[in-house]
């Protein structure tokens, strides 16, 4: 996962990708819904201040894993979540990949008795604060205490179903690293914003709400999942992602730090399956998978685990 090269950067700046941007980049300076919910509890999360000092190059720092997460959504029952760890106990992992799997709240503690060591956990979304009369949700403290390991935050469905917006995703995220637990956050686009070339605009303005909160990207994956192709069965061109992964790095290398953008591995999502997997994980700029659908089968998510053979071969 090298740095970005200078020529893909001033390519960048240049905005020369097709259908992904129109116009220079510009935040959304209206006034979040949850302002006022923000001042009562950032007391509680003390995010760090924007502007960092600046950080030596550290070349391949981190872990440099290939990282397939699988997200099991609202799916499942005790039954046929029995038969998918046992699936998963018994498949042949490739050992240089970080596997996590997202089971449903009330089945993560069935899934952490059973699943194989081999395999961390991750819960689906957690509250932005310490836990008390917050009726529905779900702790980091709690999460902890069943031994999840990561939360994946701001996902599409979180934030378009449900209402969350950048600010409180950051905020989440902030709070979920405080108490030591990791964070894979979501970034992607829906189609009427591809359509209208705002595809970098979007994913910038949400890379922002976490760089603006966070203290750390030591333990953030990124995993850019465009909505268009989220459960959809269209999934982007293993060129298309390359391009918003690069951008990503990008971004990351000019507004956080040539650090940064080297050892964060930059995940996509987006109906992967165990056909599309291999050519997908050739390209440079994609460190492995967000996976929905596929994930609920054993066979074929280990497939996706191990297409990183696609990125040795390419490499």
């Amino acid at each position: 996962m090298a740095v970005v090269p200078t020529s893909v950067a001033s390519q960048l700046s240049c905005a020369h990708f097709s259908g992904l941007r129109r116009s220079a980049f510009k935040l959304d300076q209206s006034p979040s819904s949850t302002s006022l919910f923000f001042q009562q509890i950032d007391s509680h999360l003390h995010p760090a201040t924007t502007r960092r000092a600046s950080r030596g190059v550290v070349s391949m720092a981190g872990s440099g894993k290939f990282f397939v997460g699988g997200n099991w959504k609202c799916n499942g029952t005790k039954e046929s979540i029995s038969k998918l760890v046992t699936d998963l106990n018994s498949a042949k992992l490739e050992p240089d990949v970080d596997v996590v799997v997202a089971p449903p709240f009330v089945y993560i503690d069935q899934v952490k008795n059973s699943l194989t060591d081999r395999i961390e956990l991750s819960a689906q979304n957690s509250w932005v604060g310490k836990g008390g009369a917050f009726t529905g949700e779900i702790s980091v403290e709690q999460l902890k205490d069943i031994g999840c390991k990561w939360v994946i935050l701001g996902h599409s469905e979180r934030r378009h179903v449900i209402g969350e917006d950048d600010q409180f995703i950051g905020k989440k995220a902030a709070y979920a690293l405080s108490q030591n637990l990791k964070v894979i956050a979501c970034i992607g686009e829906k189609l009427e914003e591809r359509e209208a070339g705002k595809t970098f605009d979007v994913c910038f303005q949400q890379l922002k709400a976490f760089a603006d909160n966070v203290p750390s990207w030591d333990d953030i994956v990124v995993a850019y999942e465009p909505v268009w192709a989220i459960g959809t069965g269209k999934v982007a061109t293993p060129q298309q992602a390359q391009e918003v992964h690069v951008a990503v790095r990008d971004w990351l290398k000019k507004n956080v730090s040539e650090a940064v953008a080297s050892k964060t591995r930059i995940i996509y999502g987006g109906s992967v399956n165990g056909g599309n997997c291999a050519e997908l994980a050739k390209q440079e700029d994609i460190d492995g998978f967000l996976v929905g659908g596929a994930s609920l089968k054993g066979p074929e998510f280990a497939v996706i685990v191990n297409s990183v053979t696609s990125k040795k071969v390419a490499a």
